[in-house]
Parts: structure tokens; C-alpha cells; sequence
């Protein structure tokens, strides 16, 4: 039987070893297994932070807005595909339609934010403060996307929702994703992110998945607190 794959460094690769059985909730038998041995994490990591977080970082609000509307009209096309796939978690129609839809819903909610923004890649916030007497000196917050990527390891019972709404909010924010779903369910958001990686809606490396264990993966993540305008 086939294993998932984990989608890293712009490929679709298997993890080492036999992997760990994903049980169908409904019936019992073993539907695939996942693995993330032998991945090197450090990579996929630097991976993120460089390939996709600086195309992300370049594009202006507005870019990015449209683009996660787009991915959101993209994915919703396709919906009934991932329904099939959610009713083997155990799930119901109604389950189904908060992980699934609720999950495109927050693409779209993210992407109305662009109205609030410049069509620009930074913004500048508020009014200028007086740091000294007669205005010689002065300050201004800026807004700009942090230098890094966000790893976001994620529970079993919204293997949709719990990718998109945390998703959305990084690529809005130009910083790109490593997606690590609990594994008993990480088929179905393996399902949604070949979609997504097949769309070709967002730059590479903004989107990484490991569908195995996340190993000594936040061993490499780093405090980056902003990057240069």
C-alpha cells in the first residue's frame, strides 16, 4: 500500500520506513500509511523562509488579498472531492462542511482584509509621534512581513480548517507555511494541499506539508522579528 507524502523543497516525497497506519474511522481498514523519517527538517525550514517568504514579502496587499480569494474560488470548485475523503475521519456532512467550507471561508474573510491596506508591501500605521520638543525628532510604526516562516502543527478534528485559518492569515501577511496535521487525519489535508500546490495560485515555498511525525522540527525554528522594507 501507497504512503502520503510530504510536500517539501518543492517536491512530493516519501518519508523512510513503513510509516504509521491511517485507520479508516468508519470501517476499520487501513487506508495509507505516513512517514516523515529521514526528512531533513533545518532544510525545509530554511526552504521556507527563503524561497516563498521572500516572493510573499514582495507582493503588496493587495497581491496577496487576491490571491487567497482566488485560491478560495479555486478550492470551493472542488469541494465535494474532499467531502468523500473528510466522511473516512468519522466525520458527517455537517462536521465535514465546518472543516471543509469553514476552512475556504477563512480564505476569503482574509482576503476582504486588502480593502484596509495600500497596494503596497509594508503599511504605515497611524500618526507620526513627537519624540522631542518642536518636532526635530519623530517616529512612525511600519508595518512589514517578519522574516521567517510559520510552523504550525495542528489538531486532529479540522484537518482543513485547522490548515486555512492559520494559513490565510500568514499568507495575508506575507509569510509563508509549513503545515504539520496530526497524522491520523493527515490525508485529507494531503488531499486539500495537492489541490493547492496543482492550483499554483501561491509561490512556491509558500506552502510546505509533513504529513508524518514533526520529529526535532522546532529544534530549527527561530525569533525573527521583521525583515527590511
Amino acid at each position: 500500500m501507497s504512503k502520503l507524502q510530504n510536500y517539501i523543497g518543492g517536491h512530493w516525497v516519501e518519508g523512510q520506513g513503513e510509516g504509521v497506519p491511517l485507520i479508516d474511522s468508519v470501517t476499520g481498514e487501513v487506508i495509507t500509511y505516513a512517514s516523515a523519517e529521514g526528512l531533513n527538517f533545518g532544510e525545509i525550514l530554511h526552504y521556507g523562509r527563503t524561497k516563498g517568504g521572500e516572493k510573499l514579502r514582495k507582493m503588496t496587499f493587495q497581491e496577496r488579498g487576491n490571491m487567497l480569494k482566488k485560491l478560495a474560488l479555486y478550492l470551493n470548485k472542488r469541494k465535494e472531492q474532499f467531502y468523500e475523503v473528510s466522511y473516512r475521519t468519522g466525520a458527517t456532512r455537517i462536521d465535514s462542511w465546518i472543516d471543509i467550507e469553514g476552512g475556504f471561508g477563512n480564505l476569503f474573510a482574509n482576503a476582504s482584509l486588502r480593502k484596509l491596506f495600500p497596494n503596497q508591501p509594508y503599511d504605515v500605521e497611524g500618526e507620526p509621534i513627537d519624540l522631542s520638543r518642536g518636532g526635530r525628532f519623530m517616529a512612525h510604526h511600519i508595518l512589514v512581513p517578519k522574516l521567517g516562516v510559520a510552523v504550525h502543527i495542528n489538531a486532529f478534528n479540522f484537518p482543513v480548517w485547522g490548515m486555512l485559518e492559520k494559513c490565510a492569515v500568514n499568507w495575508m501577511a506575507g509569510v509563508a507555511a509549513i503545515v504539520k496535521p496530526a497524522t491520523s487525519t493527515s490525508y485529507l489535508t494531503e488531499a486539500v494541499v495537492r489541490e493547492i500546490i496543482q492550483s499554483g495560485i501561491l509561490p512556491e515555498g509558500a506552502l510546505q506539508l509533513i504529513c508524518g511525525s514533526a520529529g526535532d522540527m522546532l529544534n530549527y525554528v527561530e525569533n525573527k522579528r521583521c525583515s527590511n522594507v
